[in-house]
């Protein structure tokens, strides 16, 4: 399965962005082959509003089946859901090591947002 992690930086060794929406970058990984490759996440990021939908819109245009982030609020949330890609937040850490807790099973998907809308 291909799965973005929301990223401080370009490495496996990146901390994980606590953000979804206004993440510097996003890590799209396949957890069955490990190939790994980087997006920024400028055009989201730098939004007046509407970070979340456009950073979801992104995310489906990559084709991943799960985002691993810290938080999602509820437009982000929503817009993830009604594209088919389970929200998996609560990550921390390294981007590798919340792959690795994903494949493992102890970061599992949310049934709803944890952050209000405009969290930061």
């Amino acid at each position: 399965m291909k799965v973005l992690v929301t990223s401080s930086g370009q490495a496996m060794h990146s901390k994980v962005d606590p953000r979804f929406g206004r993440a510097e970058f996003f890590a799209v990984v396949d957890t069955e082959t490990g190939q790994f490759d980087v997006v920024r996440n400028e055009q989201a990021r730098e939004a007046a509003q509407g970070a979340g939908i456009q950073a979801a819109e992104a995310a489906a245009r990559l084709g991943v089946g799960a985002v691993i982030t810290g938080h999602c609020g509820p437009k982000a949330w929503r817009a993830l859901s009604a594209a088919g890609i389970s929200v998996v937040s609560g990550a921390q850490g390294t981007v590798a090591q919340a792959v690795d807790a994903f494949k493992q099973g102890t970061l599992t998907p949310a049934s709803a947002p944890d952050v209000e809308g405009h969290w930061a």
